[in-house]
């Protein structure tokens, strides 16, 4: 904190910024709780233009006077339904316009115009009938702000008669987005409270004090809020895209760094209140030691998270700002708001200032540190003694680990099993796929030149996974003609949303560029297809400029080049053994259905940009600590002192993303595990053992080409050579 020259005005910075981040939470606090609002969970918004199934998108509307979003209702009975139940269940399902959704306005203000036709499956046991929302309506808000669509689907869950026998379910791609929309709900209240509840336990257990963890928190929850005020702006502006997934992890990431840079802060003044009385000249040295590695810190996971601006998916794209955002919030609350709250005025019962948040364990002046004979200090001294068994054994661990990373699956799943839960949008395509043709009600289309219209509809239907053909007529119920072009509805043996239909679209794409290469597959399907493939590619695009900006930030910091080739490379080995773990646990302990090709790439961001934090820590202090004594005792002075204060923040950076396990997403799920186990692999083995003993061996050679690499140790020692 700058120093302000008459001391009786030392306060006046501290008060200044105290208020000014009360006033700001004061306008930024609703804000946390209208994210939701601008959220966009529609899979269609999520491409570019150029991607097959956006242009087919674009070309059908010349079809129809509006594209059609729709959700099925099915009712389903052990045995045939009765004429009574199928009398019944149309009469619900015309009844269905007129449902209230907010007061003067109904679920009709929301439909394609014309009929729902009923169809009873072929076995009898069955009825399907078609509610075509209007898709053009899914970014539209009802006076609550709830969507119009959504609401609408709860609303018609809620009216569903009781049909005597047989179960009547609403499902379909609406559905699918309302249940979603449900289970996102739980983002503001749940998913905070139970990371909130972790952290306070871990920060009580960090502190042994009653007051600090709430400082901590409270900074936590400043930095949410302002990070939330931020986003929703662009959002709300169209600067982002923000779906669920991308507010749980802006609240988590949020929790996460603001309480590991308050934890980094907070550790350097309790050490420079053993060295000083003052506690305006303690804050001041440790608020000046500690802004290099949190800027360091928060800069390389800024700018790796920007990186995600080089991605085609949309929310892909806006995570890399949203959780940007976040981060800078994290390190303003924890830089300006948190020191100004540390030197509130307050005495301890023996009449030191500055010190009774601390209580009852004050550091007083002139005591010594846990550092100096704690755990971390045993470990420095271990692996300074045997440091090639550290670094050898630490690094086989990791090793074998990584040998099952190529196990893990990553290749989509469908969006049934997007959900842990079997809600029942889940339910209900089962059902549907009971009865009727699998792919019923959520068509693939076919659009192509008028003039290859037999050729491609004789492509189509001789296709694999083909059950249904059908060209979209004009009102003479001929094929209507747009632009030159035809349409053609394909209804797929498997649902929609599977694998399976997956590789029919791709394959009737390739089957089709030898028939006629203009025309285009689009729907449903395709657009799932779309998605893997290009988050297959942002993935392959992204990682290797992650690699880069984190080598250049290092490179910077550390002013050396070998130092962070070698951090780097210990972070990629802990992130492949990462990934070999999740296999391990996600096949056969979980027995998951598999993984989203985005969950690897956004654990690679996570792990790598906030993996690396651990390291910069330790690596910031390290050679502080070399400039003025060797790099043997640097290496060995940097990870006793800031191994307890780096092991608590992986284990708060942990707990914080495991709470995204509460919500019954199964990426969420995914992501949860491999950051919170990337984290603490990283904290105990990675940054506590592999990086040590690797910069021992090395010696001054780590700072090459550095200055420091050259020069002498200050205290006149070689360093004694490495053991085993």
């Amino acid at each position: 904190m700058p120093e302000t020259t008459p001391r009786r005005r030392r306060w006046l910075l501290p008060a200044v910024l105290l208020i000014a981040w009360l006033a700001l939470s004061g306008v930024a606090g609703p804000y946390s709780g209208k994210l939701s609002e601008v959220q966009s969970n529609d899979q269609s918004e999520f491409l570019p233009g150029s991607a097959e199934s956006q242009r087919v998108a674009e070309l059908s509307a010349g079809f129809s006077d509006s594209d059609a979003f729709p959700a099925f209702l099915l009712v389903e009975s052990d045995s045939a339904l009765t004429p009574d139940q199928l009398a019944r269940f149309g009469e619900f399902a015309q009844s269905v316009p007129g449902i209230e959704i907010a007061p003067g306005r109904t679920v009709a203000d929301y439909l394609v115009p014309g009929p729902i036709p009923v169809v009873p499956s072929e076995d009898g046991e069955a009825a399907l009938a078609l509610v075509s929302f209007d898709a053009g309506e899914l970014s539209a808000q009802l006076p609550d702000g709830e969507s119009p669509i959504t609401t609408a689907v709860q609303q018609i869950r809620d009216a569903v008669p009781d049909l005597s026998g047989a179960d009547l379910y609403v499902a379909g791609p609406a559905a699918t987005t309302a249940d979603l929309v449900s289970a996102f709900g739980g983002i503001d209240g749940t998913l905070l409270l139970v990371a909130g509840v972790a952290v306070l336990l871990i920060l009580l257990v960090v502190y042994r004090s009653p007051v600090l963890p709430f400082f901590v928190l409270l900074t936590a929850g400043l930095a949410l809020t302002t990070a939330s005020l931020v986003v929703y702006l662009l959002a709300d502006a169209g600067v982002v895209d923000l779906d669920g997934q991308g507010q749980g992890i802006l609240s988590i990431l949020v929790v996460g760094a603001a309480t590991d840079y308050s934890l980094l802060l907070v550790a350097r003044y309790r050490e420079e209140l053993r060295r000083h009385d003052d506690r305006f000249d303690a804050m001041r040295t440790a608020w000046r030691q500690t802004l290099e590695p949190v800027l360091a810190s928060a800069g390389t996971v800024v700018l790796g998270l920007l990186c995600l601006l080089l991605a085609d998916i949309g929310p892909t794209r806006g995570l890399g700002p949203v959780a940007a955002v976040g981060i800078v919030s994290a390190v303003l609350a924890a830089m300006t708001f948190l020191p100004a709250l540390l030197v509130l005025p307050g005495r301890t019962s023996s009449g030191e200032h500055g010190r009774w948040m601390f209580w009852p364990s004050v550091p007083h002046v002139g005591s010594v540190g846990p550092e100096s004979t704690g755990v971390w200090a045993k470990v420095a001294s271990l692996v300074g003694r045997r440091t090639v068994a550290v670094g050898v054994l630490s690094a086989l661990f990791l090793l074998v680990l990584a040998a099952f990373a190529p196990t893990l699956p990553s290749d989509g799943v469908s969006q049934s099993d997007t959900f842990r839960d079997r809600v029942e949008s889940v339910v209900g395509g089962e059902a549907l796929a009971r009865h009727f043709p699998a792919g019923s009600g959520s068509p693939t289309l076919v659009v192509a030149p008028e003039a290859d219209l037999d050729a491609v509809t004789t492509a189509v239907e001789g296709a694999d996974g083909v059950s249904r053909v059908v060209p979209t007529l004009d009102d003479a119920g001929q094929p209507r003609v747009s632009d030159g072009s035809v349409q053609l509805q394909v209804t797929l043996d498997d649902p929609a949303d599977s694998p399976a239909a997956e590789d029919a679209v791709a394959a009737l794409r390739t089957d089709l560029d030898a028939v006629s290469p203009d025309a285009l597959v689009g729907g449903t399907t395709a657009q799932a297809l779309d998605v893997k493939e290009i988050s297959t590619a942002d993935r392959d695009r992204i990682i290797p400029a992650i690699l880069l900006v984190v080598f250049l930030v290092l490179a910077v910091l550390l002013r050396s080049l070998v130092a962070p080739l070698v951090l780097l490379l210990c972070n990629v080995l802990s992130f492949a053994a990462t990934l070999g773990a999740a296999a391990l646990v996600f096949d056969h302990v979980l027995d998951l259905p598999g993984g989203d090709p985005t969950v690897p790439l956004y654990a690679f961001v996570f792990l790598v940009a906030l993996g690396i934090d651990y390291s910069i820590f330790l690596m910031t202090r390290v050679r502080e600590e070399s400039v003025r004594r060797s790099t043997r005792r640097g290496v060995l002075t940097g990870l006793s002192v800031t191994g307890g204060v780096i092991t608590s923040a992986g284990i708060v950076l942990a707990a914080t993303f495991a709470a995204l396990g509460v919500l019954p997403i199964l990426f969420l799920l995914q992501i949860a595990f491999l950051v919170a186990f990337g984290v603490l692999l990283d904290t105990f083995v990675v940054r506590s053992l592999l990086v040590p003993a690797v910069v021992l061996w090395l010696g001054r050679r780590t700072w090459w080409p550095g200055d420091l690499a050259k020069a002498e140790p200050a205290d006149g020692a070689e360093p004694e050579p490495a053991r085993v």
